[in-house]
């Protein structure tokens, strides 16, 4: 069986995940701070690493990332949701530490960013969100996803058509 862990996983506590928040109000498996390091698992603990709408708040991005890269067993995902830069109720979260375009995680996986780290991407997309609009959303996202090359999106259409979010799977290379 696949040991899976949520990352900030606030009110979505997800079955057959440990889930791993600070924040005591919300049900947590492990109650721990992102920004402090080491985390409280063993090196090479996890087949998968979900991390929806944490990352843009924590402190020090490169090293959450290569803490995840020593739990994450070689060959684990990490799956990554975070808000693209043209999201408005984005900048509305003041603890919002920073923003994501379509290349940002590529400077990490691809080393000028004089990082060393061992993921490669495997899956990256838009997610169009418009709240109670599940059409809608499909119908954009995969407009957004396949028509609309990323470089000429946000270069010239993500301040008319804001999308919600990036998401990415980058898998632990071996």
């Amino acid at each position: 069986m696949q040991k899976k862990l949520n990352i900030g996983s606030g009110k979505d506590y997800k079955k057959d995940y440990v889930n791993l928040d600070w924040n005591a109000r919300y049900k947590v498996d492990v109650s721990h701070d992102l920004d402090e390091f080491p985390y409280p698992f063993k090196d090479n603990e996890f087949d998968e690493v979900y991390a929806a709408h944490i990352l843009e708040h924590i402190e020090d991005l490169t090293r959450t990332l290569k803490e995840i890269e020593r739990i994450l067993k070689p060959g684990g995902i990490l799956h990554i949701r975070v808000p693209h830069f043209s999201n408005g109720y984005g900048y509305s979260d003041l603890s919002h530490k920073r923003f994501f375009g379509w290349n940002s995680f590529e400077g990490f996986v691809n080393g000028y960013l004089n990082v060393d780290m061992n993921f490669e991407i495997v899956m990256k997309r838009y997610n169009f969100v418009a709240y109670g609009w599940k059409k809608l959303n499909k119908m954009v996202s995969w407009i957004f996803n396949s028509l609309i090359p990323p470089k000429y999106y946000e270069r010239f259409l993500c301040w008319i058509l804001p999308v919600g979010e990036i998401e990415l799977k980058m898998r632990k290379r071996k």
